[in-house]
Parts: C-alpha cells; structure tokens; sequence
C-alpha cells in the first residue's frame, strides 16, 4: 500500500478528534485552576458554606498538584495542536483560543493567585 493511498483511507492520517482533545484538555486545564484556587474564594458559599469549609481545607493541600495537573493538562493541549500542524491539519479556531485563554489564566492563577480570587470575587458580587 503507497503512502498515498493510506492517507486517503484515514489509517496513518491526522485523527479526526485533535481539536477536542486540545478542547478537552484546555477545558480540564481551567477546572483545575479552578479547583486550586477555591480554597481562597467559596464559589457558592451561602449554598453550602460547611461543605466549602472542609472542601477548601482540602482544596489548600491539594494546590500544589492542581496546578501541576493545570501545566500538565496545557502542555498536552499545545502538543495536540503542534501535531495538528505536522499533520497539515487545520487547527479549531474555538480550541486554539480557548487553549490561549487557558494557558493565561494558569499562568496568572500560578504568579498571582489573589489576583484570580479577586476577580472571581468581583464576579460574584454583582
């Protein structure tokens, strides 16, 4: 079988599936800064403030490996998208920006993390 003609039937072509799996892993990226940083900032306290105050204790020693997932989760966004490119595939313009977005509030959410908390509660508050 020629390289052509394997192309063609899709059995050593770019997957079908790269732009939701740099969708995915952009999405699971932002839950887990997310996650890291409502030990500093309840989402819903008014709901079930007593669940958030055991949960944030939680949340506060499990920071550290949130975020290291966050990178991890990042990382494998941006490597699904470079081989999205190798493979002369076009990229998804929504998974592109969202993994942009993603990538930034990771960065702030690691360097400033009272800024994240700040924000979500401005958010809030209106």
């Amino acid at each position: 079988m020629s390289e052509q003609s394997s192309l063609s039937n899709g059995t050593t072509g770019p997957s079908r599936h790269t732009g939701a799996r740099a969708t995915f892993a952009s999405l699971a990226a932002i839950g887990s800064v997310l996650a890291a940083s409502s030990c500093c900032l309840p989402i819903f306290p008014f709901i079930v403030a007593a669940s958030f105050a055991g949960g944030a204790t939680f949340l506060s020693a499990a920071r550290p490996y949130l975020l290291v997932a966050s990178i991890l989760f990042i990382a494998y966004g941006f490597y699904q998208a470079w081989r999205a490119k190798k493979c002369q595939s076009r990229p998804n313009m929504i998974a592109s920006a969202l993994l942009w977005v993603s990538a930034i509030l990771v960065v702030i959410s690691i360097f400033f993390p009272q800024v994240m908390a700040n924000a979500a509660a401005g958010l809030l508050a209106r």
